[in-house]
Order: structure tokens, then sequence, then C-alpha cells
């Protein structure tokens, strides 16, 4: 099944995003800028926005946390145009992704930790239990893909969830504490959308193979 589902986050944002890094990824290309360059690039520039979250600096945090987004996406435009796509380089990207939402978090949670909001201690557990739906999007997806099914579908994944979470810590703390709560709900709905979705695909799977069996 190759549906993908529902996304909270338009499309049309996404196709005009895509448009709009276009040429930089044309000039990163015909330079010979290798993808994985980026790929390191977003971590380190999530560990930035990380920083600025654990003192309190919100606004940049969000700034650094769309930056290392958009580098996360300039990786993969760059290693499809470029033709450098391999099976390590999509281990490496997606490898470095999981510890870049993690760190990620972990700043989002260390500020919340050290605020004295009335809502500090709730709002820092709800963003270990985003952190924690985030990693088993990802975990679902990829274990499903390595039993031989396409597992895209989903209302919050990760483009989803850095787009939110940077404009949302640019925006206001409590905006940020109204995302996290989303992402801590929706994130963990995606990841038993995805185990459903397989296992609709398995039934239809199953229902071919009879019918070809002719039983």
């Amino acid at each position: 099944m190759s549906k993908k589902g529902f996304s909270i986050l338009p499309q049309g944002i996404k196709d005009w995003f895509v448009n709009l890094i276009a040429p930089p990824v044309d000039f990163i290309v015909k330079h010979n800028v290798h993808p994985n360059f980026f790929t390191v690039l977003g971590i380190l520039i999530t560990v930035v926005a990380a920083y600025y979250y654990t003192i309190d600096n919100l606004l940049l945090g969000g700034v650094f946390v769309l930056l290392g987004g958009i580098c996360d996406i300039v990786d993969g435009k760059v290693a499809r145009q470029s033709g450098l796509s391999s099976k390590f380089g999509a281990l490496f990207d997606s490898t470095l992704d999981r510890y870049s939402e993690f760190i990620m978090f972990f700043g989002v949670g260390t500020h919340f930790a050290r605020t004295e909001e009335p809502v500090a201690t709730l709002t820092t557990i709800i963003t270990f239990l985003a952190l924690g739906g985030s990693m088993m999007v990802s975990y679902v997806r990829a274990r499903a893909e390595g039993l031989g099914f396409e597992c895209k579908v989903g209302i919050m994944q990760r483009p989803e969830r850095i787009v939110y979470i940077g404009f949302a810590s640019m925006f206001h703390q409590y905006a940020l504490i109204a995302v996290l709560w989303a992402i801590a709900i929706l994130a963990n709905f995606t990841a038993a959308q995805r185990m459903y979705h397989v296992w609709k695909a398995e039934q239809a799977e199953i229902r071919r193979q009879d019918k070809s069996a002719g039983l």
C-alpha cells in the first residue's frame, strides 16, 4: 500500500518549501558538496538549538530547530540529485535524525524542568512522552519496511514535529506547551496508525495469496 494518509502539515506548504529550496540544492549539487555534510551539520545545529532551550531562549531554540530541519531535507534532496544515495547513507541519515530528535526534546525538557511555571513538572513529563512517541513513529516505519511493507502514513511525522516545535518556540512558551501535548498524543497515535496500516496491508496480501491459490 502506498497511501500516505492525512497530514496536519498541508501539502501546499510542503510543495512551496520544496520549490523554495530547489535553487540552493541545485547549487550545492553543482559544487559537489556531499549530502553527509548536511546530515552532520543538521545534528550540530540541533545541539545549538538544545543549548538555547537549556538557557531559556525559546526564540533562538526554535530558529535553530527549523534550521536543523532544513538541513535534514537538503541532505536527502542532494543525495538523490547527485546520485549519491546509498543504503548506508540512508542508515546514517536516519540514525542521526533520531539523535537529533532526542537532543531537541532533551533541550526542551530541560527548559521546562528549570522553569517555575505551575505546569513545569507536567510539561516535562509530556515532553518525554512526546519524545517516546516520536521514536516509536520512526521505529514502526523502519520495522515495517524491514518486513517489506511501505509505511509512510501518519498525521504526526518528523517534518510536522520539527515545524510545529520550531514555530511554537518562536511564538510563545504556552504555544510550545500546546504543541508538546499535541505531539505526545498524535505521535503515539501515529505509531498505532502505522501498525494498523501494516496489519491491513498484510491481511490484503493474505487474501491475494488465498485467491491465487483458489482458496
